[in-house]
């Protein structure tokens, strides 16, 4: 059975951390639709200014972050001592788990392109140790298409590999499609998938999703992608529904409103950080 587009959302334009200004497609009111996906950010801009300012040193737990930066640099430093860059079609894959402070400085580029990902983690594992992990271009295979090609940032795609998560893993494909083209997936039936459409726009099945809109599909075993007269690349992004409770809390997401306190109430009492160095 060929999925259909269940809903399509745009986002709004708004800043976050020192005055960044970005685009929040998925949020708060979007929670049971797009689940386990809790946030989606985009981020494009030729304009320094808008994005420069970066994310000062704030914490997470709770959750994933997922950076995908296609044009630009993200440069990540944490609390567990990690210190690293991803520019130009790389993954910061951070997990937050039982707490993390982190920051991101995004330098000035021709272009920053890209987007982060929230994902939620099950409740069995909102407190697993952080940790923080990079896949960087030389381990992100490229697979040809016969209209295109399809990056697999993480997952799996056919008889390919990607990185895998231990905690909720994902099929994440960046999928670039020539114009008047047709690509077709074939998935689990009941598997959640949204796609993003990065640049240019797409029809799944007869509805077409315009630039930088995340569409949510229904069920079936198939997934069939097309472009009219103009190129266009689309995030797929495949999960396992959780199905759970969500207590969130700005940079922090738990199952229960004690839960939720209690994070705030070990960040006031300077014992919210259970893994790691002082930073």
């Amino acid at each position: 059975m060929e999925r259909k587009v269940k809903k399509q959302v745009n986002g709004f334009r708004t800043q976050d951390g020192a005055g960044v200004s970005l685009v929040r497609v998925l949020g708060n009111q979007t929670i049971e639709e797009y689940d386990p996906i809790l946030m989606l950010d985009s981020f494009d801009s030729i304009n320094p200014d808008e994005y420069t300012a970066g994310f000062p040193l704030h914490p997470h737990r709770g959750i994933e972050t997922i950076s995908y930066i296609y044009r630009g640099q993200m440069v990540h430093k944490d609390s567990l001592g990690n210190e690293d860059a991803i520019s130009d079609g790389e993954v910061q894959w951070m997990t937050a788990g039982s707490g993390i402070m982190h920051e991101e400085k995004l330098p000035a580029s021709e272009r920053m392109l890209g987007v982060q990902l929230w994902l939620n983690l099950p409740a069995k594992n909102k407190m697993v140790d952080p940790a923080y992990h990079s896949i960087k271009n030389e381990t992100i295979e490229e697979i040809i298409l016969e209209n295109g090609k399809l990056r697999l940032l993480a997952g799996n795609y056919k008889d390919s590999k990607g990185y895998t998560s231990k905690n909720l893993p994902l099929d994440y494909y960046d999928i670039h499609l020539n114009p008047n083209s047709t690509f077709n997936i074939s998935v689990e039936k009941e598997r959640s998938i949204m796609v993003f459409t990065l640049l240019g726009e797409a029809y799944i099945g007869d509805e077409l999703i315009k630039e930088k809109t995340a569409a949510k599909l229904t069920e079936g075993d198939n997934v069939e992608i097309k472009t009219k007269d103009k190129k266009a690349q689309i995030l797929f992004i495949s999960s396992e529904k959780l199905e759970e409770s969500v207590a969130w809390g700005g940079p922090i997401v738990m199952n229960t409103k004690e839960e939720l306190q209690k994070a705030f109430d070990e960040l006031r009492q300077g014992t919210f950080l259970q893994k790691g160095i002082s930073y």
